[in-house]
């Protein structure tokens, strides 16, 4: 019995079989992105955090992922200390994504860190890291893209789109983002400090 590929190609058994394992562990992944997305949905913050970090995410002390957050490679995620991350965000671990310390995350955040290459002729993936450096704030809405560093103290405004390193203490806003002030305060000391307890 002859096997073909989706374009018609004749596969060899070893093709196959190479073919059947790679569907296997992609259903196994997806069933594991299932179960992190359903853990999103328990209203208690210490269990929901002790799932993420049996998936490999590092979450720093005092810091809070409200609920249903959405996730791929959770293992490819650093959270550091005091920050909070809003409901419904997502949050890319396909390259490196690190969060700093002290760094608010508005509701409905999305952080990608891999897209499609639109001129490649096979439509391949290609993968940044991305880096929010301490005392960043993030907007609800915004989309901040692959590659992108937001650096120490910056201000995302709400809905933007951030395909740029963002400068420090900058305010940007807009789709794509550009600078639209800067943040006055160029010290900050401030705690977020701890969650509301059922988000």
């Amino acid at each position: 019995m002859a096997f073909k590929d989706k374009t018609g190609k004749n596969l060899s058994s070893a093709q196959v079989a190479t073919k059947a394992v790679n569907r296997f562990y992609n259903w196994c992944w997806d069933f594991s992105l299932m179960l992190i997305r359903w853990t999103g949905c328990i209203p208690i913050y210490t269990f929901r955090k002790f799932i993420y970090q049996l998936f490999g995410m590092k979450i720093g002390f005092g810091s809070t992922i409200h609920m249903w957050a959405g996730f791929f490679k959770p293992w490819g995620i650093t959270v550091g200390q005091d920050s909070v991350i809003g409901d419904h965000c997502f949050l890319d671990g396909r390259a490196s994504l690190k969060i700093g310390n002290h760094v608010s995350i508005a509701s409905q955040v999305l952080i990608y860190n891999s897209e499609h290459d639109i001129n490649s002729p096979d439509f391949k993936a290609r993968e940044e890291p991305v880096e929010i450096c301490d005392y960043a704030f993030i907007g609800p809405r915004a989309i901040i893209l692959p590659g992108v560093t937001i650096g120490k103290g910056a201000v995302i405004a709400a809905g933007a789109v951030v395909t740029k390193d963002v400068a420090q203490f900058s305010i940007v806003g807009g789709v794509p983002a550009k600078e639209i002030n800067k943040r006055s305060l160029k010290s900050p000391s401030y705690i977020l400090g701890r969650s509301r307890l059922f988000q």
